[in-house]
């Protein structure tokens, strides 16, 4: 555009090159392929949302009555194969196979609370 308000026939605009240009994108955008950051970020949530559900089933065998014993042992039980379930869903957003020895780092938390429940 000149100064007297005219648009001159020059070519194409150029933009700087640190903006992003709308009509050459990067990456397309119906790309379904999951970034390594996305996968990260996806596996980071589902592990730790699936571990607080381990791990609350295990608080929760402290907090039940002391007539059944059997019944706290098996909650933290369950709360050990949550967290088995936990790694093995880290395992398959990364595409890896699900044996391995992150299952039995997965059943930390049951141990944990059995541990915790002997020794009481």
């Amino acid at each position: 555009m000149s100064d007297d308000g005219e648009v001159s026939d020059t070519g194409p605009v150029r933009r700087p090159r640190h903006l992003m240009d709308p009509d050459n994108p990067v990456r397309t955008v119906n790309d379904h392929s999951l970034t390594s950051v996305q996968r990260w970020v996806l596996s980071v949530l589902a592990v730790t949302t699936i571990l607080h559900l381990s791990a609350g089933l295990v608080i929760g065998a402290f907090f039940l009555d002391d007539s059944a014993p059997g019944s706290r042992f098996g909650l933290c039980v369950i709360g050990g194969l949550f967290g088995m379930v936990a790694a093995a869903v880290g395992r398959l957003i990364h595409q890896k196979p699900v044996a391995s020895w992150w299952l039995a780092v997965g059943f930390l938390p049951g141990a944990v609370g059995i541990l915790l429940l002997v020794a009481r």
